[in-house]
């Protein structure tokens, strides 16, 4: 008899999958993902983590070369251990944002009470468990109109899904960390120029009086020349390391709310700064960071949207330093540590708040991203960010992402592993149906991390997806619309996890999930099934036909395991002929109000071919608009020799130099809210050569113009009565 579950409908399947697992197999989850964290003090040995498998590795692994790739061999199979039955997880969280019932009696007293409820929750999962562990769930319950974050433990997501005023529960979407592409043509130590134009910044007061918000990753060099002013202190106000531990949080300096990691305030770093001139040790070590990468993502990044040789020189940077756990840290760190989405909106409610109070106008600039969800501006992080962008004088500017290409340029080149990530179509009627690949990778490797793929459909049409794994004689795994398989062990080891859901309570579409799960059994622990996984679509009842699938990213890393398997966590990606190159724009990009930036080859007047297109689920025109990002030559943060400048490329480096311009653009007019910024810049754009004013799904409108961006963001607003 088939098992209906109402309650499950609140609550999305990753979570539901989450929820049902095993509390081994989510240790083990935090261990290796970015969306899952438990209690340090649950060691590894605790659950039976083999001797040969050297988890310290995991999270923080190296970047494979595509040499690496070619030469492995497929290894031996080993035996694989039955699933033994296990207790729910009791001391691993997930970050949720926790969309609420607006009440519609008299007044908000439902409301508050399912906001209540929610805190209690939170609180509750803090007292239980030791001090040490405490810094895990972060902060305080966050509110945003109907909108709730909080750290939850998965074991309370029952508790969620049945409460009557909660409308659904939404996962933290993992981040991912957009990687900028290396070009050999580019030398080691690149000639350094401005980037921009000088004239044109001094024209507008170099950027003064605005704040220029950073999101990244691998530490802010705030000791380097290029953030240095003519007193030689920094020009950074604040750099919050949401992974630290070094100085007092933000709410013990009265700059935010939030009491978790470490910030360094402009007094640490000037006096840091002092003690270097001294003759000390240096700035960036007496005032430390969690991540000190050389030629770091973070400092690059900063450095174009507002260095002295950026395009805001004179405007204030107050940074983020999202949390990326490295080969350097210790289990428990990397255990209790989030990389998702949740953490972006900390940020830019960081951000925003010293805005606020230094009065000031705000341009964030974000180069990193998600790629789960509807793609159409209905998660959790996008709807926040809408809402926090409904306000005047703040921006933000997202990276597009580097997941345009679809086939390598040579033999070595890998670059297309991370570009095919979507698959669209049309089944034009009942009964027939659409076969896609999904190609995990495994000629001498084996993938750890967890792959997971998800398709929307319109509400008017039903389809069923089946599922077939790698091997000849490997059955078809099918579910109805409203079916489900949860946690199912495969005789390979791998666990799947398949949904079929309808009407999503955001968007009312429908859509299906499919989730691979290594064998994360204590004992046995493998990757995922190797192979071709076959997913079939077949129209139940057709009305329109249409469907989008995503595949959700990863970096192609390497785990150096002592023993005899090689584990990596490698992207998988749909097969050349089930790849549709479109709608690869990062969903993080896809908000109604953020402004979605491609990568201009500049030299060439094209768009770089890793640069991710649009549009967006429902047709939306995203990216926006096209600014410079390869090649630029920009800061090199933390650097071991006499190099400063380094070349960078990718929708990371254009991102920010869009960010800088807004910054003048509202230093032109602190009134801008962040869509009148979106439509300046499309109305301004400049379209490629030889092509027309069109929106195009890889430029956007086209080429960003900052002279008459800035000149009508000062003069749209005069009205002349005749």
């Amino acid at each position: 008899m088939a098992k209906t579950d109402e309650d499950s409908r609140r609550l999305h399947p990753r979570l539901r999958c989450l929820r049902n697992g095993a509390a081994p197999v989510n240790l083990l989850r935090s261990d290796i993902t970015s969306t899952v964290a438990s209690a340090p003090s649950l060691m590894a040995e605790s659950i039976g983590v083999p001797a040969d498998l050297d988890l310290n590795l995991i999270r923080g692994a190296l970047p494979m070369s595509p040499a690496e790739t070619a030469q492995r061999v497929q290894p031996k199979p080993k035996k694989r251990s039955k699933m033994a039955s296990q207790p729910q997880a009791e001391r691993s969280f997930v970050n949720v944002f926790v969309e609420v019932f607006r009440d519609t009696t008299d007044d908000v007293a439902g409301e508050r009470a399912t906001l209540e409820r929610i805190r209690k929750m939170a609180q509750q999962a803090k007292n239980e468990i030791s001090a040490p562990d405490r810094a895990i769930l972060g902060n305080e319950v966050l509110v945003r109109r109907n909108f709730v974050s909080a750290t939850v433990p998965i074991a309370s997501l029952t508790e969620l899904e049945q409460d009557p005023g909660i409308a659904f529960v939404h996962p933290s979407q993992p981040l991912t960390f957009e990687e900028p592409i290396d070009h050999p043509g580019l030398s080691d130590e690149p000639e350094h120029r401005p980037i921009g134009n000088a004239k044109l910044r001094a024209a507008h007061g170099d950027g003064a009086g605005v704040i220029i918000g950073l999101i990244d990753v691998g530490g802010f060099d705030f000791a380097h020349p290029d953030f240095r002013d003519g007193d030689g202190k920094t020009r950074f106000l604040s750099i919050w390391d949401q992974g630290g531990d070094f100085r007092k949080p933000p709410s013990a300096n009265g700059t935010s709310r939030f009491d978790y990691g470490s910030e360094l305030t402009k007094v640490l770093m000037d006096a840091a700064l002092s003690a270097e001139a001294a003759g000390k040790f240096p700035a960036t070590m007496i005032e430390q960071q969690s991540q000190r990468t050389e030629g770091s993502h973070a400092t690059h990044v900063a450095s174009i949207a507002a260095g002295n040789s950026g395009v805001c020189p004179k405007a204030q940077i107050a940074a983020v330093l999202i949390s990326v756990p490295t080969l350097d840290d210790r289990m428990q760190e990397r255990r209790a540590t989030f990389t998702d989405s949740s953490r972006i909106v900390h940020a830019v409610e960081h951000l925003l708040e010293i805005a606020r109070k230094a009065g000031k106008p705000i341009s964030i600039n974000i180069s990193l991203g998600t790629n789960g969800g509807a793609h159409d501006g209905s998660s959790g992080v996008s709807r926040w960010l809408d809402a926090l962008l409904s306000d005047p004088g703040r921006a933000v500017s997202v990276a597009a992402g580097n997941a345009g290409q679809e086939k390598g340029a040579t033999a070595e080149d890998i670059g297309f592993i991370t570009g095919r990530i979507h698959s669209s179509g049309r089944i034009a009627a009942r009964g027939l149906s659409v076969d896609l690949e999904w190609t995990v990778v495994g000629n001498g490797i084996e993938d750890l991390s967890e792959n997971e793929l998800e398709i929307w459909y319109g509400a008017q049409d039903r389809l069923t997806v089946m599922l077939k794994p790698p091997g000849a004689g490997s059955d078809w795994i099918t579910v109805r619309p409203r079916e489900y398989v949860e946690n199912r062990r495969l005789p390979s080891g791998t666990t799947i996890s398949l949904y079929n859901e309808l009407y999503h309570p955001t968007n009312g579409c429908n859509y299906a999930a499919v989730y691979l799960t290594p064998n994360f059994q204590p004992g046995s622990i493998r990757g995922v099934e190797a192979g071709i996984w076959r997913l079939r679509l077949v129209g139940d009842e057709i009305r329109n036909g249409r469907f989008n699938c995503w595949i959700e990213r990863d970096d192609p890393v390497e785990i150096r395991s002592a023993g005899a398997v090689r584990l990596y966590r490698f992207p998988s990606f749909f097969s050349e002929t089930s790849n549709v190159d479109s709608h690869s724009i990062s969903s993080l990009a896809c908000g109604h109000r953020v402004i979605a930036v491609a990568n201009l080859d500049d030299a060439r007047q094209k768009i770089n071919i890793s640069s991710s297109q649009g549009p967006t689920r429902d047709d939306r025109m995203k990216p926006d608009i096209a600014a410079a990002g390869t090649d630029i030559v920009a800061a090199k943060g933390f650097s071991e020799d006499t190099k400063v400048w380094i070349g960078k490329t990718g929708t990371s480096m254009a991102s920010p130099y869009v960010a800088g311009v807004v910054g003048l653009m509202l230093s032109a007019n602190k009134d801008l809210t962040s869509a009148q910024c979106s439509g300046i810049l499309q109305r301004t754009a400049r379209p490629l050569p030889g092509a027309s004013y069109e929106w195009r799904n890889d430029a956007g409108f086209g080429v960003i113009d900052p002279a008459a961006a800035i000149d009508e963001a000062r003069t749209f607003n005069q009205r002349v009565e005749v």
